[in-house]
């Protein structure tokens, strides 16, 4: 993917209006992606410590998982990313 800059993103989730997971659904997310990184080192894909960083940061945050996939299609600027969301794209970052 790309380097993130994490606190960036934090604080425009925290701008962000949402419902944020309670403890008991943000472990459960926690465990769900436990699991996805077991796979992905078994498929020889190793997320970078940087994509660790921000995925760690979305579950800090109490993010739902549908809404991290918009969040990073955002920062990606990819072409099905929701444009209302209010996080900055990572090549208009720099």
């Amino acid at each position: 993917m790309a380097d993130f800059n994490i606190e960036a993103i934090r604080a425009e989730v925290r701008a962000m209006e949402f419902v944020r997971g309670t403890p008991p659904e943000v472990a459960m997310w926690r465990e769900d992606m436990a699991e996805s990184r077991a796979n992905l080192v078994i498929e020889d894909m190793i997320p970078t410590p940087n994509e660790n960083a921000f995925f760690n940061m979305m579950l800090d945050e109490g993010v739902p998982p549908p809404l991290v996939s918009q969040i990073l299609l955002r920062l990606l600027d990819h072409p099905d990313a929701d444009q209302s969301l209010p996080v900055t794209p990572i090549a208009a970052a720099r």
